[in-house]
């Protein structure tokens, strides 16, 4: 009898424990070390262009008006940490997509207690980079129109005011798609087959993009769950029965 599916934060917990157990601590060591590099290139930059960037998207109000300075201004807060945050979380994984891939690999092995894949190699890990490279790039190109579209829409005076929202929404189905396609790209599921599949659970993935996104804004904590989202996503697709959907395609 399968297990219980579980909700998006259950997911993401099992998923932790999964990585800090000693049978995948080593295939975490590489995501780790890419994603503690990156963000602390993100804080760098953040901390320096931050209130700029804040500046850049606020409107320019007239005298009379400028009390509502004080309502708006957080709300653009939010608008610069949800962008810059989405576009970074997005470029670490397309970097460490072959890693994340191999760990999603591992991860099932010990979900399901058989291994039908191959057994670790360098060789083995070299060979995943073309296919999980043009994976993302497949990513990039569901990406990248909506961004740009949210992007202009955020310059817009008082439209923008309507940005934040879309951009938490986009982000969270975004988180979804990024890490459950891991476990799809594995199983050789098309591309527009795991879109389906993922609108068919449109509500259980987007608690689980929805809690991936509020952990991977949380400084420091965000490098260890990149991981443990990856762990999480191959729970998903297992305990969701992820697999019938391969047979049905």
């Amino acid at each position: 009898m399968p297990a219980p599916a579980l909700s998006g934060p259950q997911y993401l917990r099992e998923g932790l424990k999964l990585v800090l157990s000693p049978g995948l601590r080593l295939f975490v060591l590489l995501p780790l070390a890419i994603n503690l590099i990156l963000f602390s290139g993100l804080i760098y930059l953040a901390v320096h262009q931050f209130e700029m960037w804040v500046d850049t998207f606020m409107p320019t109000l007239p005298h009379w008006l400028s009390f509502l300075n004080y309502i708006l201004w957080p709300l653009f807060v939010v608008l610069v940490l949800l962008m810059v945050f989405f576009t970074f979380t997005m470029i670490a994984n397309v970097i460490a997509a072959p890693f994340n891939g191999f760990l999603s690999e591992k991860v099932e092995v010990v979900i399901r207690g058989t291994d039908d894949f191959p057994s670790f190699s360098w060789a083995e890990l070299i060979e995943m980079v073309p296919r999980t490279f043009g994976r993302e790039m497949r990513k990039l190109g569901y990406f990248l129109p909506r961004t740009i579209g949210l992007f202009i829409l955020s310059f817009i005076p008082v439209v923008n005011l309507i940005a934040t929202p879309l951009w938490l929404v986009f982000g969270i189905w975004m988180m979804a798609i990024q890490y459950i396609d891991y476990p799809a790209d594995n199983h050789k599921l098309g591309w527009n087959e795991m879109l389906a599949w993922l609108r068919q659970k449109r509500w259980q993935s987007m608690s689980f993009g929805g809690i991936v996104y509020l952990a991977l804004l949380i400084p420091v904590v965000n490098i260890l769950m990149m991981p443990a989202a990856v762990a999480g996503a191959t729970l998903f697709w297992v305990r969701e029965n992820g697999a019938e959907a391969l047979v049905a395609k």
